[in-house]
């Protein structure tokens, strides 16, 4: 959990109504006081520090079932890769790394199978080719298999032809170009200049095993829509991905959380979550000085998709380098922000409906973490869009 003095003495104390910061909260527990979901974390946070923080549940922690604490951490999957976008802003910022630079150039073993001509850019848009590339969880920690990897992936589809959310494969490549770069662990930079900075220690990317007796173990809970049902509703079926149960729950696992998959594997409270998009939102760490060259970051944030369309609902994605931005044109809540989010909120969620933005027009950001999978998407989806709706208009 972040310390005290990451705090606000109350909600009012930073320009939130507390009112409106009770409404989001009862809203966030609803399904743990309903029986669904066994545990919730959720922070909001506004001017630099946290509002108002609030974990609900019991979940098994190191063994034992027990009340989750706001010191309970939580895997916030697909959360992580707004870090390790920033990461790579960071190299940008400092002339280290250019989006345009082809990743072969950088990568050498990365250059097969027609992914010769491949940009940095490509990568964090998504846009690659390589969606489903394989990587067995338990190669994660061995560097060599990583390369071994990275030259048998072939293109499922020409580079650039269109988006397909690459859940795991397109962020081991942004891990490794950081290496390149910096001659670290990816996992130790982000400690170095993200998490340290920031004055956020439990902020991480790969947890140490002496730290995973905190984490809420993974359960995945609810039935999954027939397919009936989901024809009633009018709703598109869910195409495969490597995102299976197992592979969920394989994140209990100390290896697998300990491996810090850099597009999945961040664990830390709800609230360094928030506070990580306060570091954004404000570009400046505990001794004042900007975490990213600052135009290195409004041009990270710029929207660069295109016309590229996310297959499942056919929406414009608004793909900014690494992290997905709002866009004013009403269909935010298909990106993973609620209906009250300003155009330029961004963020990006997780896998079983972690959320974590920043609204800029508002200043507020939100962390929201559970260890409970609902295999109902829909419930899902619907709320995170209740959920961050809620929090967008908490501004008093």
């Amino acid at each position: 959990m972040p310390t005290q003095n990451h705090f606000a003495d109350s909600p009012r104390a930073v320009g939130l109504d507390p009112a409106k910061v009770e409404a989001l909260f009862s809203r966030a527990e609803r399904e743990v006081k309903d029986g669904l979901l066994p545990s919730t974390q959720i922070a909001i946070a506004r001017n630099g520090k946290i509002g108002a923080m609030r974990t609900v549940g019991r979940a098994v922690q190191g063994g034992s079932e027990k009340p989750a604490t706001n010191d309970t951490l939580y895997v916030i999957f697909s959360c992580t890769k707004a870090i390790m976008s920033a990461a790579s802003w960071i190299l940008i910022g400092e002339g280290k790394l250019k989006p345009s630079e082809v990743v072969a150039e950088i990568i050498p073993e990365f250059g097969t199978n027609g992914k010769d001509k491949m940009t940095v850019e490509q990568v964090l848009l998504h846009v690659g080719g390589f969606p489903n590339a394989p990587y067995p969880q338990d190669d994660w920690g061995d560097k060599s298999k990583r390369l071994e990897r990275f030259a048998k992936w072939r293109l499922e589809w020409p580079v650039g032809s269109k988006f397909e959310y690459h859940p795991t494969s397109g962020f081991w490549v942004i891990a490794e170009i950081i290496e390149r770069r910096t001659g670290k662990d990816f996992r130790q930079f982000v400690h170095e200049r993200i998490s340290t900075p920031l004055g956020l220690p439990e902020l991480r990317v790969g947890l140490p095993r002496e730290f995973q007796n905190r984490v809420a173990q993974l359960c995945y809970v609810g039935e999954a829509l027939s397919d009936e049902e989901r024809k009633k509703l009018g709703l598109p079926a869910m195409p495969e991905t490597e995102v299976t149960e197992d592979a969920i729950l394989g994140f209990n696992r100390p290896n697998v959380m300990e491996a810090g998959v850099p597009g999945g594997g961040g664990v830390m409270t709800a609230g360094d979550l928030a506070l990580f998009y306060q570091g954004l939102l404000n570009n400046r760490s505990v001794d004042g000085a900007p975490i990213i060259k600052p135009e290195a970051l409004k041009d990270a944030l710029r929207v660069r998709s295109g016309e590229y369309k996310d297959p499942i609902f056919g929406v414009k994605c608004n793909r900014a380098l690494g992290v997905v931005v709002a866009g004013g044109d009403g269909l935010a809540n298909y990106r993973g922000f609620g209906k009250t989010n300003s155009a330029l909120a961004f963020g990006h969620g997780g896998a079983g409906g972690q959320i974590g933005w920043a609204d800029p027009a508002t200043g507020i950001s939100i962390g929201y973490t559970t260890n409970g999978f609902d295999r109902n998407d829909v419930r899902l989806g619907r709320r995170g869009v209740a959920i961050s709706s809620l929090a967008a208009v908490c501004a008093a």
